[in-house]
């Protein structure tokens, strides 16, 4: 899939949802779209879809403090594991699951996974919501080990590099990735249906940078509905500055009376020294340019940090991203790179295979962090998303999406909150319900004989009427409402987390299928270790970066 400009079999613009008057005239071209798929053969097209799910969870203790031991061995090497990792820290867990065209073998596996790993904690929980449990000493929290190969040295590295830059606190945050790609069936009904003006590969490219583009204008989407962090623990902010006006609960718990996602605000993933990276998402090309410029960019206050001090790394490197991974994005265009291939490298020699979204908090009410009904609400979202006309954006519209994303995060839930349009401004409660309103057509087309996406949306729907019935409403009610303190909650939720994944039914093949990963992922360690032994760590950075580090 190369690189060519956007495509122009769509060309309408998205955000003149918010134009009444022309609403129904606009969106004529989805409509159509969805018509034109409701033959058997357009059906199956569309249920080709593919997904995968990484989720994230702390290791704690039984009294609800961060794990400070090393990974369990029981589960493998996390360097070469296919589906038990970890991300920053030691006791950061992630569950990776194979690539699933259905939503329940997919939920299935990732249970599984839960299962198995939760059987060799040894007695610790998983923390089951996005935000922090309560941290002792941020000093203490265990950056990721991966091994004395130069691989497994770099992503300690970086990891190293991240606390220096922007603390240990915010990168044990934690999230749901949901990784999204269609048939080829759908891409080639919808090459059919284009001027073919690109050719077939560089169509699916661009098409993905306009289903890229439409859900950064409806990302605030997301976090409304399944936000689930609009309360946190006090120590989490501790010595931090913050002009958030928070009220308190309980012994300790800090909460936004109508916040959906703090993990989305300013206290979590951000990096304020990315901001003016203006990194454009209207073509693959205009998106490697501005990748490959952030990559070389110069940071002066990361260069105060130091990049080898006394002979000893602190970061990759003093740039404004030390690598690809640093850029923090609600989405992402990927590819599945080769070894010792960048993610831009791959997306350069082969375009865009799927989406990343990471808009997503842990649902709290889930033991997995996700259930079927956000799936398959996802499922919609990304194919309105992608059937959707979509121009290319500019400096104005990028505002505008900034403000929306914050207004959701901060205050999603208060009654009458209007967002941006490129008209003037729309209620949150009526942009979504004419969402919904475009999304009905394509569950009904979706199910056939079925009600499942169907009955998600209804679900979800109920949540734009009431906001109560969003995750961060039901937390809220929780929290504030029934007066629990969050440490206590959560603690709860564990427990019994912890409890149904023991009592699963694992089944002994699942177990035996396990056990051998976990044991050839940790042979695969020791080879990588025996073959890299020749190479000092600093050449290694020199050749993977092509210039001194």
């Amino acid at each position: 899939m190369k690189d060519k400009p956007q495509n122009k079999g769509l060309t309408v613009n998205l955000v003149a949802i918010a134009n009444h008057q022309s609403e129904k005239r606009k969106l004529k071209p989805f409509n159509e779209l969805v018509q034109h798929f409701s033959d058997a053969q357009g059906r199956a097209a569309l249920l080709g879809m593919l997904r995968g799910i990484e989720r994230e969870a702390l290791r704690i203790d039984e009294s609800g403090y961060l794990a400070l031991d090393g990974h369990p061995l029981e589960l493998g090497s996390a360097l070469t594991h296919s589906r038990i990792t970890t991300d920053y820290s030691e006791a950061l867990l992630e569950f990776i699951t194979p690539v699933n065209n259905q939503v329940e073998p997919l939920l299935q596996g990732l249970t599984e996974t839960h299962a198995f790993s939760v059987r060799h904690l040894h007695g610790q929980r998983l923390w089951p919501v996005s935000m922090p449990c309560y941290v002792k000493d941020e000093a203490n929290i265990p950056i990721a080990r991966y091994g004395t190969s130069n691989t497994g040295k770099m992503k300690t590295l970086y990891r190293k590099g991240l606390t220096y830059r922007y603390g240990a606190l915010m990168q044990i945050i934690s999230g749901v990735h949901f990784n999204f790609s269609v048939s080829q069936e759908l891409w080639q009904s919808l090459y059919e249906l284009s001027d073919k003006s690109l050719s077939f590969e560089d169509f699916i490219s661009e098409s993905y940078f306009g289903l890229i583009r439409n859900y950064r204008r409806l990302v605030w989407v997301l976090p409304y509905l399944f936000g689930a962090s609009p309360a946190l623990c006090s120590s989490f902010i501790k010595g931090q500055k913050t002009d958030l006006r928070f009220e308190k609960s309980g012994r300790g718990t800090l909460y936004l009376p109508y916040a959906t996602s703090l993990r989305m605000s300013d206290l979590g993933y951000t990096n304020k020294e990315q901001e003016d990276l203006n990194i454009s998402y209207n073509s693959l090309p205009e998106y490697l340019a501005g990748i490959k410029a952030a990559i070389k960019m110069p940071s002066a206050n990361f260069a105060n940090i130091g990049v080898k001090v006394d002979g000893e790394y602190r970061q990759l490197n003093a740039n404004v991203l030390q690598i690809e991974n640093e850029f923090y994005s609600p989405i992402r265009a990927k590819r599945v790179t080769k070894s010792g291939e960048k993610p831009s490298e791959a997306l350069a020699r082969a375009g865009v295979e799927y989406i990343e979204v990471r808009a997503l908090d842990v649902n709290p009410f889930s033991p997995i962090g996700i259930e079927a009904s956000q799936v398959r609400f996802l499922d919609l979202f990304l194919l309105y998303c992608l059937l959707t006309p979509s121009p290319k954006s500019d400096a104005a519209e990028e505002v505008r999406l900034s403000a929306n994303l914050k207004s959701v995060v901060l205050e999603g839930r208060k009654p009458g909150l209007e967002l941006l349009t490129a008209t003037g401004t729309l209620s949150l409660q009526t942009w979504l319900l004419e969402l919904f309103d475009h999304l009905s057509s394509l569950a009904v087309l979706l199910d056939g004989e079925t009600n499942a996406y169907q009955a998600a949306l209804a679900h979800w729907r109920d949540a734009v009427v009431d906001p109560q019935k969003t995750l961060s409403g039901q937390v809220l009610q929780q929290l504030v409402t029934k007066g629990q303190d969050h440490g206590q909650w959560v603690m709860s939720l564990a427990q019994q987390y912890h409890q149904y994944f023991i009592d699963y039914p694992l089944s002994s093949e699942a177990v035996s299928d396990y056990d051998a990963e976990a044991q050839s992922s940790l042979a695969k360690q020791v080879e990588l270790e025996a073959a890299q032994s020749a190479v000092s760590f600093d050449d290694y950075l020199t050749d993977y970066f092509g210039a001194p580090a």
